[in-house]
């Protein structure tokens, strides 16, 4: 069954709130919208979209992360690191942000999500311009020699199969929005500071930190 079906029983319907998102919107001063931060474990996907959440709150926005490890203790506990099971976890975390974006809030979602199928499933859910995919392209070697919760460890020794990267795929990004790097063009390493700013500047120039001008118009691009 697709999961992404909509009114497959004849007693569900759609209701409209009395508050359009444009209303929020205009009251918080912002654009709702997802940002999708994917790349391969140890990356620094958390941290990153942590470090992002710290400076927009502190600029006065409104914004949440939603962790990937954090939402296995409860929303997506009961399931596992099965490929179907990987694509239930991305569905549930893309309809939770796209929530979070329709009520004007600024979404990060941190998240491997290592198939660019399910990663599209979810832009396709919501508007043009609201998902804002952020591919974390930092090495496997950096990402080893990082190693935060021991895995890469662990699968080295063979107690772990599957492990996104190594014995099982990741898909990368085609067209990301945005890109962080390890290291900046001086060859240097890119700090978590660098890569948070590299978020917010991005969402400053595309206008989500300014609430919408009018109806239909509410990406500015220049």
């Amino acid at each position: 069954m697709d999961a992404y079906r909509v009114g497959s029983s004849p007693n569900v319907r759609r209701h409209r709130g009395e508050v359009s998102r444009g209303e929020r919107e205009a009251r918080l001063g912002q654009r709702g919208c997802v940002l999708w931060l994917t790349g391969l474990s140890g990356s620094g996907k958390s941290t990153v979209a942590y470090a992002a959440e710290r400076a927009l709150h502190d600029a006065g926005r409104e914004v949440v992360v939603l962790d990937g490890d954090n939402v296995r203790h409860g929303l997506n506990c009961n399931l596992g690191f099965a490929p179907e099971d990987r694509e239930e976890n991305v569905r549930r975390l893309g309809e939770v942000a796209k929530l979070f974006a329709e009520q004007g809030v600024i979404a990060l979602v941190s998240l491997i999500s290592p198939y660019r199928g399910d990663r599209d499933k979810v832009r396709a859910r919501l508007g043009e311009g609201e998902f804002v995919e952020v591919f974390m392209k930092i090495p496997l070697e950096v990402c080893e020699e990082r190693d935060p919760k021991g895995l890469y460890k662990a699968v080295r020794a063979g107690k772990i199969k599957g492990f996104t990267g190594v014995d099982a795929p990741y898909e990368e990004p085609l067209e990301p929005e945005i890109t962080v790097t390890a290291q900046n063009e001086s060859g240097e390493r890119t700090s978590v500071e660098d890569m948070a700013t590299q978020i917010v500047q991005y969402l400053g120039s595309k206008g989500y930190l300014h609430s919408p001008v009018r109806p239909g118009e509410w990406i500015k691009t220049d």
